[in-house]
Parts: C-alpha cells; structure tokens; sequence
C-alpha cells in the first residue's frame, strides 16, 4: 500500500516540478515570441508584459485581439512552451 501511495505521491510532485519549471521558463517579456506590433500592443495594454502572464488569462477577453489574432498568438505560445519544456 506504501509503495502505491509513495508512486501517487512521485507523480504529484513531479506535475508539480513541471508547472514551476513552465512558468520559471515563460519568465521572459513578449516580444521573444516574435508577435506582430498590434498583438503586442494588445496585450501590453492588457497588462500581459511577459510570456507567464498569458498562460492562465482569457485572451478573448483581451481587447483589440479577434480570432486571427488569438491562433497566431496561441501558436506562438504554443512553439515557445514546446521548445523550452
């Protein structure tokens, strides 16, 4: 029983290890995803200064982003977390 709950207890902690490595890795400012200047300002104005502060937010609720916007801007994200993981 031990060993079972000691296996649940690895995989929590390291999911764990692999969030705070995510966001220690996203702790860098926007523009090295390479958005294009309107996207940028977008999210500048939102608040959203560096790649960690998109990660969890909304970003339909971000104005001045549409649908366009959002798929370039998730695809962005998405080839900065995969490189980086």
């Amino acid at each position: 029983m031990d060993e079972i709950n000691n296996n649940d207890r690895l995989k929590e902690d390291m999911a764990h290890y692999r969030r705070v490595i995510c966001y220690m890795e996203a702790n860098v400012p926007i523009g090295v995803l390479c958005l294009p200047k309107p996207i940028e300002k977008a999210l500048i104005t939102d608040g959203c200064l560096r790649v960690y502060d998109l990660l969890n937010r909304d970003l339909g609720k971000v104005k001045g982003l549409g649908k366009r916007r959002i798929h370039l801007l998730t695809s962005r994200l998405d080839e900065f977390l995969s490189i980086n993981i």
